[in-house]
């Protein structure tokens, strides 16, 4: 069972020397595109944007590598079928991680191209700023007043443009084709089935409910081990138009600071793909015959293009409308939750004082917050976060979990933004984390949503809601995992 975990130990050591020789190789192989790549990123190096990191180093490395065998160990813990696990797909799958994770972060030629496509990202996510300008501005003065400037009128349109973008794509055909081709390289990497493939692959760009459509005919044939996989690719990663949004606050209107998070972000929804499946096939793994073939299926989302845009536009409003009724309560009911242990319990048995003494006054109190950070700190710490910022990681993955991802990433930019963070290694590797659905409210979207497309499976759904959103979030936390090797 470990000598797989252990190759990809090797791997990843022997990989921290020749980086530095991968670099001059890719570099001297492709200087034209390099150059470019650099006069695109050059105004962006003046304003620091980079967060420094510690480097990556034999500890690092090593943080990260236990932490997998830890989480690969939770999973085979409450797998359906031990002995029926496939050991060569999961060793090929974290090590896929591994590769991707190493070229991307580590090497500069993938570096100078994610940061072109993060900047490209960036661009049209400015795009937004127009519309919204021309809704909401001044007619006297032409600009924003200062009390439209919210999370409801700044965030949320991101949201609406960016469901809308992906229609477009989606009915131009440019989508399928991007999503095809990771489709085939995972189907003969890790030698999964057509349908799983396609679904893995869809979840990178499309949301829990979207993506399924990609495999629609596929569902009602589908075996246990596949459904499970496609829940949990959906429960690992998130939609294309929630991540335009969180590079928006995470960024917190800072150009450099944006595409720093989208360059994380995109990294992490590429990431999660294969952690998703290694998790799931850990989780159920494969019994009997699986579907080969591998097709997109040639639905449109619309009769032209303009209609497209329009069902995009509409489903983007709904979207957006539901992020901000779903903050607004959660917002309250932690509010008042925090009233009843604080403020009643917490003064009444003493243990506000405690508390406050205790965590040196980062906690004022008893609160969910404090409560679900020291729950999550030891996850936090096993998988590598400084031990500093331990129960502040903690407290968002808890938060994410019971609540939802929007919320915590919302948090995560109030905390970042006052300095709650000492190792800038654990706001890079909480980024990770929450990038996925992975929480209470998502098992019952995807049995309404992906029960809809095939209603006899609804049953199995509804067994495997839970163990699909344990899957989601060891995915991300291995995701995370994997990142932090690399600060």
């Amino acid at each position: 069972m470990f000598k797989p975990l252990v190759f990809i130990f090797a791997f990843l050591a022997m990989a921290n020397g020749l980086i530095a020789q991968g670099d001059s190789a890719a570099t001297a192989v492709v200087a034209d595109t390099v150059q470019q790549a650099t006069e695109l990123i050059q105004p962006l190096a003046k304003k620091d944007f980079k967060i420094e990191s510690e480097g990556m180093g034999l500890a690092s490395v090593l943080r990260g590598v236990i932490g997998i065998i830890a989480l690969v160990m939770i999973a085979f813990l409450f797998s359906t079928n031990r002995r029926g696990i496939n050991w060569r797909l999961v060793s090929i799958g974290v090590l896929l991680q591994a590769t991707i994770g190493i070229l991307v972060l580590k090497v500069s030629f993938f570096q100078y191209g994610l940061e072109v496509v993060s900047l490209g990202f960036t661009r049209v996510l400015g795009f937004t700023q127009s519309g919204v300008d021309f809704l909401f501005s001044s007619m006297d003065t032409g600009t924003m007043m200062p009390a439209l400037k919210s999370f409801a009128f700044v965030i949320l349109p991101t949201v609406i443009f960016f469901s809308a973008l992906t229609s477009l794509l989606f009915f131009l055909g440019i989508l399928q084709k991007i999503v095809f081709g990771m489709a085939w390289f995972m189907k003969r990497t890790m030698g999964l089935s057509g349908p799983e493939s396609l679904a893995a692959a869809g979840n990178i760009f499309l949301g829990q409910t979207e993506a399924p459509l990609l495999v629609k005919p596929y569902i009602g044939g589908m075996t246990r081990s596949e459904l499970m996989c496609l829940m949990s690719g959906g429960m690992a990663t998130v939609a294309g138009g929630v991540l335009g949004a969180y590079v928006r606050f995470l960024g917190g209107g800072d150009p450099a600071l944006e595409i720093y998070y989208a360059k994380h972000l995109i990294t992490a929804s590429v990431l999660s793909a294969p952690a998703a499946i290694v998790v799931a096939k850990i989780l159920v793994p494969d019994k009997g015959q699986v579907q080969t073939e591998l097709s997109i299926p040639k639905e449109k989302i619309g009769a032209n293009f303009l209609e497209a845009i329009s069902n995009g536009t509409g489903d983007g409003l709904k979207l957006a409308v539901n992020v901000g009724a779903m903050l607004l309560v959660f917002t309250a009911m932690v509010t008042m939750v925090n009233f009843m242990l604080q403020n009643l319990l917490g003064e009444w048995t003493g243990l506000n004082t405690e508390i406050l003494a205790l965590t040196g006054g980062r906690y004022q109190g008893l609160n969910l917050q404090f409560m679900l950070g020291y729950v999550g700190a030891p996850i936090a710490w096993l998988i590598g976060v400084p031990v500093e910022d331990m129960v502040s990681v903690g407290q968002l993955v808890g938060q994410k979990t019971v609540l939802n991802e929007f919320y915590a990433y919302v948090e995560l930019a109030q905390m970042k933004g006052a300095g709650a963070f000492v190792h800038e290694k654990s706001v890079i590797m909480v980024t990770y984390i929450l990038c996925g659905f992975s929480n209470f409210a998502s098992i019952g979207i995807q049995i309404g949503g992906i029960g809809s497309l095939a209603p006899a499976r609804r049953g199995q759904l509804s067994e495997l809601g839970f163990r699909a959103m344990l899957a989601g979030t060891l995915a991300c936390l291995m995701t995370a995992a994997v990142a932090g090797m690399y600060y």
